[in-house]
């Protein structure tokens, strides 16, 4: 990792942490409405001691805790760099939300509900696209992800079921309803941020078919499917290189064209599944290591 790496996840494990902490003080916590994931498990443990036995521990302390057992399962099945990062932003999260104000600035509940949820969605996005998470439930939905190919959003929504039956049965369903509000309005954000798991397939055109499959293949390592091709027009040869690639990785395929052949044409359709082998981050790391040593 580079010093300009370790630096933006370092910058956006401050910003995830802050967002987080500030939907949770100041949307969340205040309007009853429940987070997704471990820190909704934390904000129900709080309220249910506060109603029930007086005992007021706050929600930001309950995150540390949780997280701690979460951290040491991705420490060992999920990856050291991304686990700590992830440890880190939850760890960041829960002081923060120890150390802001719980002040509500919205009355609104429904308002409450989205904005919260957005904030979230926004931290834990950006968090997963620079390869961490703000922990907890994020580390469980990552590895699910990772095996099962669902996106990460969707399997959140999922998980987050008993969180929001909870709530409707202890605290009142109004609050229930409006969690799940709030945890499809993170989904949908996360979903938009963290492209990962969006498939596209690329249809290029070009005369310089050698040349592009080179600039490609220096930035990612992706299956390329040659294709021969004459114009109708211009009754001139060429060839069509079709590559199904995620989004995250379309803006290197971009580049890859502009330099080498700016008049190829490119056509880019959504893919909705793929069989067959699809190489993810880590199976991508692992061929190009295998590839530096065979050299």
């Amino acid at each position: 990792m580079t010093k300009k790496e370790l630096g933006q996840k370092i910058g956006f494990t401050v910003i995830a942490s802050i967002l987080v902490a500030v939907a949770l003080n100041n949307f969340l916590i205040p309007a009853a409405v429940f987070s997704s994931g471990v820190n909704g498990l934390a904000q129900l443990v709080s309220s249910l001691l506060a109603r029930f036995t007086q005992l007021h521990i706050q929600t930001g302390w309950w995150i540390l805790l949780f997280n701690l057992p979460i951290g040491l399962l991705g420490w060992f099945k999920i990856g050291r760099g991304f686990t700590l990062f992830s440890i880190l932003t939850a760890a960041l999260t829960s002081l923060l939300s120890v150390a802001l104000p719980i002040q509500a600035l919205a009355a609104n509940p429904l308002m409450n509900a989205i904005i919260g949820g957005v904030l979230t969605g926004i931290g834990v996005g950006y968090a997963l696209k620079y390869g961490f998470s703000t922990g907890g439930m994020d580390i469980v939905a990552f590895a699910l992800a990772k095996t099962t190919g669902r996106s990460i959003g969707t399997l959140m929504l999922a998980i987050n079921g008993l969180i929001i039956a909870i709530a409707g049965f202890t605290i009142s369903w109004s609050s229930a309803l409006y969690t799940i509000i709030s945890i499809y309005c993170m989904s949908r954000v996360i979903d938009s941020i963290n492209t990962s798991q969006q498939k596209v397939t690329v249809m290029i055109v070009t005369q310089r078919s050698a040349a592009l499959i080179k600039a490609i293949h220096e930035r990612l390592i992706r299956g390329i499917t040659i294709l021969p091709a004459r114009g109708a027009y211009s009754q001139k040869d060429s060839h069509v290189l079709m590559i199904v690639i995620t989004r995250y990785e379309l803006y290197d395929i971009e580049q890859a064209v502009k330099k080498v052949d700016p008049a190829a044409f490119v056509n880019i359709m959504s893919t909705t599944q793929v069989l067959g082998e699809f190489l993810d981050d880590e199976g991508q790391s692992q061929l190009a290591e295998t590839t530096k040593s065979s050299v």
